[in-house]
């Protein structure tokens, strides 16, 4: 953790509990946007215009924040766009690092060894966790936003004319997205951390209960619904929200998070999902199992012997690639 700018203690998964022993998640400190004119967004500062080769991603191909923006990045055309580096899946005492893994890359933009490099050349007062995705400006030499949901609606809509692909948020379905996202957020996407990362049996048990209400709920309304998302024939961001959750369950989250009660595979309308979502032409580029079992089962307060499973067998699972993303 980084504490006024410097390292001081190694890194942890769970920095802040509530008083039941609950996850706490920590708050995203760069919240500025990137916009088609350079105005302010939502929140933030302006001066951060559109532009090509302008914005760079740090991303962490275990991380399901991270591969939100990346899916988005893929969806919107945005690859020649946006440049990305992707750090070692294999949490080190001093968190992310870059490169020494397959996939990994080296920071190339700015020659950082560890992620929180970054947040130190952003800010050098920086207090807290380094984490991803992280959206660069290579202009400016700072971070422009690491919250993942922001980073989302930032490549969907703030790079105007040079982004392509279906509108993620479009107007008539806001309500309903905002919803669902309200909803899967805390019981489900958060949900596993919350189980996972408990540290008293009550705060586990509840949040393990939530989970599992939650898939059962999914799998209800996608059974009924009889549509390839959760919104009918278009796929909006609460598809990718939820995606990169279930694309985890059943080769970590069940396993080293703790969440046993069922596997995503015997859930039939959430695997049909699944399957329908890795179909989308670019989605399976983002997917890596590799990474994900490597960094979740590098967790050495969950898994001190570091030993990474061999399974499960995923049948949908796509082809590890060979090539950066």
């Amino acid at each position: 953790m980084l504490v006024d700018g410097k390292w001081t203690s190694d890194w942890q998964p769970v920095q802040a509990t509530d008083q039941k022993g609950g996850f706490v998640r920590q708050t995203s400190s760069f919240r500025h946007h990137v916009t088609a004119d350079g105005g302010a967004g939502p929140t933030g500062d302006g001066g951060f215009m559109a532009e090509a080769a302008r914005y760079h991603l740090y991303v962490a191909l275990i991380c399901p924040w991270a591969c939100r923006t990346l899916i988005a990045r893929k969806l919107k055309g945005l690859d020649e766009v946006i440049s990305v580096s992707v750090v070692n899946p294999v949490l080190t005492k001093q968190g992310w690092t870059f490169g020494g893994y397959p996939l990994a890359t080296d920071d190339a933009v700015t020659g950082a060894t560890y992620m929180h490099e970054i947040y130190t050349k952003a800010d050098p007062h920086f207090t807290g966790r380094a984490t991803v995705p992280v959206l660069w400006d290579k202009k400016t030499g700072t971070i422009v936003n690491n919250e993942s949901a922001d980073i989302l609606r930032i490549l969907n809509s703030g790079f105007g004319n040079l982004a392509s692909g279906p509108d993620l948020y479009p107007e008539p379905l806001r309500a309903e997205i905002d919803a669902l996202n309200a909803e899967i957020y805390p019981r489900l996407n958060n949900g596993v951390y919350r189980t996972g990362f408990a540290t008293t049996q009550e705060a586990y048990d509840e949040a393990f209960a939530e989970v599992f209400a939650m898939l059962d709920s999914l799998e209800a309304r996608l059974a009924a619904g009889k549509v390839p998302f959760l919104l009918g024939d278009m796929l909006t961001e609460a598809d990718i929200r939820l995606f990169v959750t279930l694309v985890r369950f059943d080769a970590a989250y069940h396993g080293i998070f703790k969440c046993n009660l069922r596997r995503l595979a015997d859930y039939r309308a959430l695997s049909a999902y699944l399957e329908a979502m890795i179909a989308v032409p670019g989605i399976a580029d983002t997917v890596s199992i590799d990474h994900i079992k490597a960094g979740y089962y590098s967790i050495k307060t969950l898994n001190p012997n570091g030993i990474v499973p061999k399974g499960p067998a995923l049948g949908w699972a796509p082809a590890e690639r060979r090539e950066i993303i």
